[in-house]
């Protein structure tokens, strides 16, 4: 397993001192030549392919974490569906499970495109793990942070940064696009001490291993979406799992209907205000979407990747598979559609960093990132030809992810719908 000692100290003190220095690019040295001559230099803004040292450092510890430990184990958690515990503590061992989180509450207190960049890294291997990542950062992770008390926060974040996986459950039966239907209530005790939750969720990631959950609930049905409020959770409480998804893909991240019968929860377990979880799902989901489009990406270099490397070590009429023009021409246009979504997916990343609108953005990159995953994972199995549709190569299963890419928070017509309204 990987190293758990690299656990001792949080991430963000591993990778770099920001002393002195909060932003320090690591830049890709500008060749000297024709353009230095015929102009002065000049300052101008940074490309999209600028990142801190921390950044880069934590890209590399990621991508060995996933290639080392995930990446042998991918195929049996596919098939068993269920995640193996040795990888999601070392997810945590990692300091991957809090990396936006506050270094006094046990995180990594990394940024936001490091959480992005995370998911990616690990996408490359095993999509799975990096939706268990992906939403236990930038969706349970951030509401806390962003909504919660310091009491909330100062109760709940250390042990979802060190130990305890988290799931954010807002899906129903009947409020899946339309999120605000739900009808999971909240009704306050007479005493006025505690709220007791009655109804169901379906489709919830990571509900399988999770141990903190955050519910959305109507505490006042009359009022419409303006009654929802976010409640935390631990799964002692009374969280009853009532069943697991068999799945095409993604198999070994858990995606269950939960039940709640009557479960007592603490007024003091609110996050946020009351009444406004709608607002905080919203605003929260569009955080989340940047971080599918990386999973989508990181799924796509992954299926390139392996074909690629299968075409230039397979030999037919007396040359290499990858050596014949059309083959180049087609790895050169999946090449084309996953930087093309890379760059989507960072741009929105950096306009939430900065604080800038960044909804059409996230929708755009989550939109066409899932388009290529599929378009890029199913080419990469007919490079490959028979061998490519076995389970000898990982390609089948990349494929099979490939497609919840275009239905988990938000569908692909929603972002379309996102999109057109903000034009």
């Amino acid at each position: 397993m990987f190293s758990r000692t690299l656990r001792a100290a949080p991430l963000r003190s591993r990778l770099v001192s920001r002393a002195g220095a909060s932003r320090a690019i690591s830049a890709s040295p500008i060749a000297r030549g024709v353009q230095e001559i015929t102009r002065p230099a000049i300052e101008t803004p940074l490309s999209l392919w600028n990142f801190t040292e921390e950044e880069n450092m934590l890209r590399e510890t990621v991508k060995r974490f996933a290639e080392e430990v995930v990446g042998p184990r991918a195929r049996d958690m596919d098939e068993k569906e269920m995640m193996d515990p040795e990888v999601i503590q070392g997810l945590f061992d990692n300091g991957l499970m809090g990396i936006e989180t506050p270094a006094d509450l046990s995180g990594s207190e990394c940024s936001f495109t490091s959480a992005i960049i995370a998911v990616e890294e690990l996408a490359r291997v095993d999509p799975s793990v990096a939706v268990l990542c992906d939403v236990h950062n930038t969706l349970v992770n951030t509401v806390l942070r962003l909504y919660g008390s310091k009491e909330i926060q100062e109760k709940w974040l250390p042990d979802l940064a060190t130990s305890k996986v988290g799931s954010f459950c807002l899906t129903e039966p009947n409020a899946g696009s339309d999120a605000f239907a739900l009808q999971t209530t909240a009704k306050l005790d007479k005493s006025g001490d505690f709220y007791v939750l009655n109804g169901s969720k379906c489709w919830i990631s990571n509900s399988g291993e999770a141990e903190t959950f955050l519910v959305f609930a109507n505490v006042d049905p009359s009022k419409g979406y303006k009654g929802i409020t976010c409640f935390a959770l631990s799964k002692d409480m009374g969280v009853e799992i009532a069943k697991k998804e068999k799945k095409l893909g993604i198999r070994s991240s858990s995606t269950c209907v939960l039940s709640f019968d009557d479960v007592k929860v603490p007024k003091e377990n609110i996050v946020g205000e009351i009444g406004k979880g709608y607002k905080i799902a919203i605003e929260i989901l569009n955080e989340g979407r940047i971080g599918i489009a990386a999973q989508m990406i990181g799924l796509a270099q992954g299926a390139f990747d392996h074909a690629v490397g299968y075409a230039y070590q397979r030999k037919q009429f007396g040359k290499l598979v990858g050596d014949f023009q059309k083959m180049g021409h087609d790895f050169a246009e999946a090449a084309i559609k996953i930087e093309a979504a890379r760059l989507l997916t960072y741009n929105a990343a950096r306009l939430k960093e900065e604080g800038r609108p960044f909804t059409q953005q996230a929708a755009m990159a989550k939109y066409y990132a899932s388009v290529i995953a599929q378009e890029v994972s199913g080419a990469a199995i007919e490079w490959t030809g028979g061998v490519g549709f076995t389970r000898d190569l990982p390609l089948e299963k990349l494929w099979r992810d490939s497609k919840i890419g275009a239905i988990y928070e938000g569908t692909n017509n929603i972002q379309l719908e996102t999109i057109a309204k903000l034009i």
